[in-house]
């Protein structure tokens, strides 16, 4: 699993940095960058979401020691 959710965070740092590239900081909340900006908020989200995922991962490992 751990595998696993490393390539994933690995994919979502990877949509965050092209999506940056897309963003118009003039046009901010317009067109393309709407869509970068939703993309980017989304792969953060993923981020959160894949570490909460690994930490109860290692307290479950831990509590089965016990």
């Amino acid at each position: 699993m751990k595998v696993i959710t490393l390539i994933l965070s690995i994919i979502a740092v990877a949509l965050i940095i092209f999506n940056a590239t897309k963003l118009n900081f003039d046009a901010l909340f317009e067109g393309e960058s709407q869509t970068a900006l939703i993309t980017i908020l989304a792969a953060l989200c993923a981020i959160v979401l894949l570490q909460v995922f690994r930490i109860s991962k290692k307290i479950e490992k831990l509590n089965n020691r016990r």
